[in-house]
């Protein structure tokens, strides 16, 4: 009989490559188990197809999902991500919780991982290998989260079981040594030991047990740093097994840390709701201050939310009747949850989705069941299992799992509504309402009419919580975690959130009023002004015309840019064409997707950045010599020289863009005039091949301090220079970018970076060469009067970013400009620059 495929879908949107290419022996190797691996360029990672979770790490960087055929499928967010404990992570599920494919699994934050993580490359790896194999896969290729990843069929015969073992069982106590407990790395080396041993082994924390040979399992018993462990094993060579689990546990892995005293355990504490916070006086100057949860200010009168206590009773009336009521009620506030959730933004979808994922939880169902079944009444029972769930994640620790439990008081409150017969209908608020509440649920702020909300303001709640996320999608200002004092303020009185100050003002006087509604409108007025002028051209003041590009990597992104107004694209990075893939892309293949970004900016100016590869961006078809620093080594141009034939590869494809002369060349990481007179001849050369007549214009990245101080002798004979504040700042400053301790240090306003953009600006006037900046701080509106003052005349920043940097050079005058430059170069501190920028220009 032919058993049925499995279809997964993509979880992620970017890049597919194999898994031989990920930079980790446990994924390269496949000690996990086959698949393939993602580059992504989105923060959501999504469920692959429909099923249960069955691991989901307490650090939000990995989840496994068992579809309902079986198949067990890891996702592992980056690589050691794990040691961020759960910073940059929301999970969005739990162990135990059905999903559905496409529903929203983790969310992360993809700029602070790219920072902080050893890669962003995300293995999707089927851990079952023994149950199923991969028929066909998509690799080398983009995707689209939810487009196709990969077939699975079944393995023939692989629910055979062995014979069964009747051998003696022998144990040993362990102490868990890991750092970051048993996640993805060491169980799979722990499995992968195992199965060279016939013994049946398996490890076990207190009551839950996994057989050692099961990586998924081993991670599913969720074991902790200085956790005791029981290591089992029966079988022949049971003494030798257990033995080598022992050692290699004990051993730390290269994780091991030193395991404290233990104290006594508390005693176990009865599953209760947290009690709600009691009102507490107002501070003397009326400002409250909490924590930014959806930014913006709104101005508006307080109205108090309160969720009364729903009453049930405990006993039932027979099993039939309260599991009827209870199938009843779940299916009236399922369809509810399904009717809102077809309508609305994708964080709201996304956020009922969760819901809906929760209601249909059977663990949740089984433990009403069992109560039910001992003679309880729907809603005692309904109460008591979401309560035990609601004490399982405040006890974990994690404030992001924590947070959910918001979702769960929600679900339990619209459940016993349904089971009492009434209606959960919103309030009807009057207009500028300000909510304040204990903490806020989502259904309640769904409910309510966005268009009388001014925003909302919790004494309790975090900035992650699905309510905060909401409040952000709509647009909503709200604070979150105001303490007590919230709780004190009497309905109708007048108040002033200001969420990016973090501050709410209880009874303002009318001076501040009246501040904070010039600030407002001004606001509200600056952002829309600068939208609607978005396809204007850049013009200060006294009428210097400065060009405003924007930065791609993708169609997308050039679409991104036209649509807000970009005037061309800065910078493309093409390594989204060289990474993650065995072998590099021919000329055909770059000349194609050159020529669709060309197309995508309609004719507008395309500026490629030739290969960028080496230091943090490895392509494996590049042997490129292991480096004690290799940001320092073979880099940018340097690679290229290494290999020519690659470099006349990738410019024959930019040449053969039409129409001729919308692409210009830019050389990155250029140290000395000699790398652009290299690459210029192999320009040269490429341009008679190809019998191309016209010019073309061929640029340098100034990234690199020796780039910077000869920007005179490079623009003698380079057609333009575009800085990289990326680099040219870690270098200048001698601080690594992926650094997570140096990366609130490093400020591309600091006085030293601002005289190297200075002296380049200084050496291409020289020659009569425009230069522009396409790293991070073309998108610091901040930093936009200081760039034109020291001499830039084209600004390269995000798509999303343009509009507002149009408007900025609107509103300035180079001559001003130039005086705060020159100010700027004599500060201390990147702090003390933007102090500057603020108290001249109220930015």
């Amino acid at each position: 009989m032919q058993m049925s495929a499995l279809v997964l879908s993509s979880p992620l949107s970017g890049w597919i490559a194999s898994l031989s290419e990920v930079p980790d022996a446990v994924f390269a190797g496949r000690m996990l188990g086959d698949g393939v691996a993602i580059d992504p360029l989105g923060g959501e990672l999504l469920a692959p197809c429909d099923g249960v979770v069955i691991s989901a790490h307490r650090a939000g960087h990995a989840v496994t999902l068992r579809s309902e055929a079986g198949a067990e499928i890891l996702m592992h967010v980056g690589l050691e991500t794990v040691a961020l404990g759960g910073e940059g992570f929301e999970a969005c599920v739990r162990e135990g919780q059905a999903v559905r494919a496409g529903e929203v699994l983790i969310r992360f934050d993809l700029d602070l991982l790219a920072q902080r993580a050893k890669s962003l490359i995300t293995p999707v790896v089927i851990t079952n290998p023994e149950a199923f194999e991969i028929v066909r896969r998509d690799q080398d290729v983009a995707v689209e989260a939810g487009g196709f990843l990969m077939e699975l069929r079944p393995v023939a015969g692989a629910a055979t079981s062995a014979a069964s073992n009747t051998s003696k069982e022998i144990a040993r106590a362990v102490t868990v040594p890991l750092m970051h407990g048993i996640h993805a790395r060491p169980a799979a080396r722990i499995a992968e030991l195992a199965k060279t041993f016939t013994a049946e082994t398996a490890l076990a924390v207190g009551e839950r047990r996994s057989s050692a040979k099961s990586p998924v399992g081993l991670m599913a018993l969720a074991a902790r740093h200085g956790d005791a462990i029981q290591v089992l094993a029966s079988g022949a060579d049971a003494e030798a097994a257990i033995t080598a689990i022992a050692a290699l546990i004990e051993s730390g892995m290269g994780e091991g840390a030193p395991v404290p005293a233990k104290t006594a355990a508390p005693a176990p504490k009865q599953a209760v709701v947290e009690a709600p916070l009691a009102p507490a006086a107002l501070p003397a100057d009326g400002v409250l201050k909490g924590v930014l949860a959806a930014p913006g200010l709104a101005i508006g009168k307080a109205v108090r939310l309160a969720s009364s206590d729903i009453a049930v009773r405990e006993d039932g009336q027979g099993v039939a009747s309260e599991e009827t009521a209870l199938t009843a009620a779940l299916d009236k506030v399922r369809a509810r949850l399904e009717a809102n959730a077809s309508k609305g933004d994708k964080a709201r979808k996304a956020i009922l989705a969760a819901h809906l994922a929760f209601l249909d939880d059977p663990e949740l169902l089984g433990q009403a069941k069992s109560l039910m079944a001992a003679g309880k009444s729907a809603g005692f029972g309904w109460r008591s299992a979401v309560r035990g769930y609601v004490e399982a994640l405040r006890a974990l620790g994690d404030r992001r799992m924590a947070e959910r439990v918001d979702d769960l008081i929600d679900l339990e409150r619209q459940v016993l509504k349904a089971l009492a017969g009434e209606d959960d209908e919103a309030a009807v608020l009057p207009p500028g309402s300000i909510l304040l509440a204990d903490e806020l649920l989502p259904s309640q702020l769904m409910g309510a009419d966005p268009g009388v909300i001014a925003g909302f303001a919790t004494a309790r709640g975090g900035p992650t919580s699905h309510v905060a996320i909401l409040a952000a999608a709509m647009g909503i200002p709200a604070l979150v975690a105001l303490g007590g004092a919230t709780l004190s303020i009497a309905d109708g009185t007048a108040l002033i959130l200001d969420a990016d100050g973090a501050s709410l003002r209880v009874a303002p006087d009318a001076p501040a009023l009246e501040a904070a509604q010039t600030h407002l409108a001004k606001r509200q007025a600056t952002k829309a002004a600068a939208k609607a002028a978005a396809h204007e051209p850049a013009v200060t003041k006294d009428g210097t015309r400065i060009e405003v590009f924007a930065n791609t990597g993708a169609v997308k992104d050039a679409l991104a840019a036209i649509e807000n107004g970009a005037e061309g694209c800065g910078l493309l990075r093409t390594e989204f064409l060289f990474l993650d893939r065995q072998t590099p892309p021919d000329e055909d293949e770059q000349a194609r997707q050159y020529q669709a970004i060309a197309d995508a900016l309609q004719g507008k100016p395309l500026i490629v950045r030739t290969l960028d590869v080496g230091g943090d961006k490895a392509a494996p078809y590049l042997p490129i010599p292991a480096e004690e620093n290799p940001a320092l080594g073979l880099r940018g141009v340097r690679v290229s020289l290494w290999r020519p034939h690659l470099l006349k590869t990738q410019l024959r494809a930019i040449l053969r863009v039409q129409p001729q002369g919308q692409c210009k060349i830019m050389v990155p990481m250029v140290a000395s005039l000699d790398e652009l007179r290299a690459v210029r001849a192999v320009l040269e050369e490429a341009k008679r091949e190809l019998k191309v007549t016209a010019n073309v214009e061929l640029g340098v990245m100034i990234e690199t301090p020796a780039a910077a101080v000869t920007a005179d002798l490079i623009a003698a004979e380079a057609d333009f220079l575009s800085v990289g504040t990326n680099d040219l700042t870690q270098y200048v400053l001698a601080m690594d970018r992926g650094n997570p301790e140096l990366a609130a240090r490093i400020d591309a306003l600091h006085p030293a970076v601002l005289r190297m953009i200075a002296q380049t600006c200084q050496g291409a006037k020289a020659h009569g060469r425009w230069v522009g900046v396409c790293g991070g701080l073309a998108s610091d509106l901040a930093a936009t009067p200081i760039l034109l003052g020291l001499g830039v005349t084209e600004l390269s920043a995000t798509a999303a970013i343009v509009p507002e940097v149009k408007a900025r050079v609107r509103a300035l005058d180079i001559a001003a400009c130039q005086d705060l430059a020159r100010q700027a170069l004599a500060q201390t501190s990147p702090e003390a620059v933007r102090g500057l920028v603020q108290s001249t220009l109220g930015v």
